[in-house]
């Protein structure tokens, strides 16, 4: 996820992304299964991330609200531990890895990012969360290949990790051919705040 200009008007959604040694792993993991189905549209690795608050096509003028408010949000809740674990679809035709580890810090943090979201003014459909990274989808006419290698992630197994940052992307879905692209529109730390308290904070004798 690159950093970028801003057009009029953005695809915009809050995310986390895994560490870079983390994705290596499911890619490995993944290497069979890209030789045996090259007709699967894949995302790019760099692209995977677990989506917190889908916003929809926003105008750019609404960024810098959402900019302010975030910084804060990602400041007061600490990295959640996660790892990749697994795998499912939905509908046969689009492939998840599933995400395990601290999933009641993770629904808070996500929880909370939609409330600072809907102080902004901004509407948005607020599905259930369901922490997933998207990894492939199927053509309409290709039932099969996507449940089939969703039973083959079941095993797998990824390392811990801390999602370390919040990121504010933007994307081109709906601007016409080609694949899906991401770009950072800004990312903040997480827990910058609660490290700082636990740094002041008076140690007992």
């Amino acid at each position: 996820m690159n950093d970028g200009p801003e057009p009029p008007t953005l695809r915009v959604f809050v995310a986390l992304a895994p560490p870079d040694d983390a994705k290596d792993e499911l890619a490995r993991a993944l290497q069979p299964a890209y030789a045996a189905y090259p007709g699967l549209r894949w995302n790019r690795i760099e692209d995977w991330h677990i989506t917190l608050a889908f916003l929809g096509e926003l105008p750019s003028t609404a960024v810098p609200p959402l900019r302010s408010v975030l910084a804060g949000t990602a400041a007061s809740h600490p990295a959640p531990a996660l790892r990749l674990r697994g795998g499912g679809h939905f509908d046969q035709r689009l492939l998840w890895s599933g995400i395990d580890g601290d999933l009641e810090g993770l629904h808070t943090l996500a929880a909370d990012v939609r409330e600072q979201v809907r102080s902004c003014g901004i509407g948005f459909r607020d599905r259930a969360l369901h922490p997933h990274l998207t990894l492939a989808r199927a053509r309409r006419d290709d039932p099969t290949s996507v449940p089939g290698l969703a039973a083959g992630l079941a095993a797998f197994a990824g390392r811990t990790w801390s999602a370390e940052r919040l990121h504010l992307v933007g994307s081109n879905i709906g601007r016409g051919p080609g694949p899906i692209r991401y770009r950072d529109i800004e990312a903040w730390r997480l827990g910058a705040a609660v490290r700082t308290r636990g740094d002041s904070a008076p140690t007992t004798p």
